[in-house]
């Protein structure tokens, strides 16, 4: 689809998910902050129709539904109501993604899916999977990239937020992830580690070996950017509209993660419920 600017993009992406959040304090606002950028690459190399996207954190979701709506795609006003089909952690139902995940740890396989009928099918689309680094701490995860490196699905790309949060505190207290690339590099992935808030840089990568080659893994460093960071870049657009609860809600999080800095809040548990 035609994205003219991913920067003024990601941007978008912020403001929209606070206003989605901010009338009932409802949703997991830290995570659309964390990967506006990400979210913001994706759509704009995505082929409509023909390329795939798999939120395999469901409570992501608000990131993708924030930019469909920004585009034009689906209208998001009823949001987190009743009946509505754009809800606060993804589901079967919903729209804008190919898939997404209840419990966490899954998308990545459900992609192998996607990646091996268009194989069977001969197509040449391209399947674009965005995981957190708390699902890392679940074992499918590590099966699928051993899968994937094995069958050569080289159509598909696979966007690791490494926050380095998640509800119990860092991963890096709960779990040894690191030396993340390294370990997806030893799996038969190809790796590209860098910063989740410039967006240039983690899309430029999606045009190189197109079509063949080896798998393509971004772990992207993303720390929590939200609405004061907005503000920076268009001070027009500055407004404190989110609720009492979900602003202390938001804090308390960020505080518990590393206090001093405020980094995507995590709000998913170790194993079943993973990370952020």
């Amino acid at each position: 689809m035609t994205v003219p600017d991913p920067r003024e993009l990601a941007l978008r992406i912020r403001l929209r998910a606070v206003r989605m959040v901010a009338p009932r304090g409802f949703g997991y606002l830290g995570q659309a902050l964390s990967s506006a950028e990400q979210v913001a690459a994706v759509f704009a190399s995505a082929r409509p129709g023909v390329d795939r996207i798999v939120c395999s954190p469901g409570h992501y979701i608000i990131g993708p539904f924030a930019a469909a709506a920004e585009l034009g795609l689906v209208d998001v006003s009823g949001y987190g109501q009743n009946g509505s089909a754009f809800e606060a952690i993804g589901t079967e139902r919903s729209p804008v993604v190919d898939y997404t995940c209840g419990s966490l740890g899954q998308g990545v396989s459900a992609a192998l899916g996607f990646a091996l009928a268009d194989r069977f099918r001969g197509s040449d689309a391209r399947i674009f999977t965005m995981v957190s680094d708390g699902e890392l701490e679940e074992g499918q995860v590590w099966e699928a990239a051993l899968f994937a490196a094995h069958h050569r699905l080289d159509r598909l790309t696979v966007l690791l937020d490494a926050n380095n949060s998640q509800v119990d505190g860092p991963v890096d207290t709960i779990t040894t992830l690191e030396p993340i690339a390294a370990k997806w590099s030893a799996f038969g992935w190809r790796v590209w580690d860098v910063d989740g808030h410039d967006v240039s840089a983690v899309g430029e990568h999606d045009e190189h070996g197109r079509g063949a080659g080896p798998l393509r893994l971004r772990p992207v460093r993303a720390h929590l950017r939200g609405v004061r960071h907005a503000a920076a870049v268009r001070p027009d657009r500055q407004r404190d509209c989110l609720p009492e609860p979900a602003g202390a809600h938001h804090r308390v999080h960020a505080r518990r993660v590393n206090p001093g800095r405020a980094i995507a809040p995590g709000h998913r548990r170790r194993g079943a419920d993973a990370g952020a």
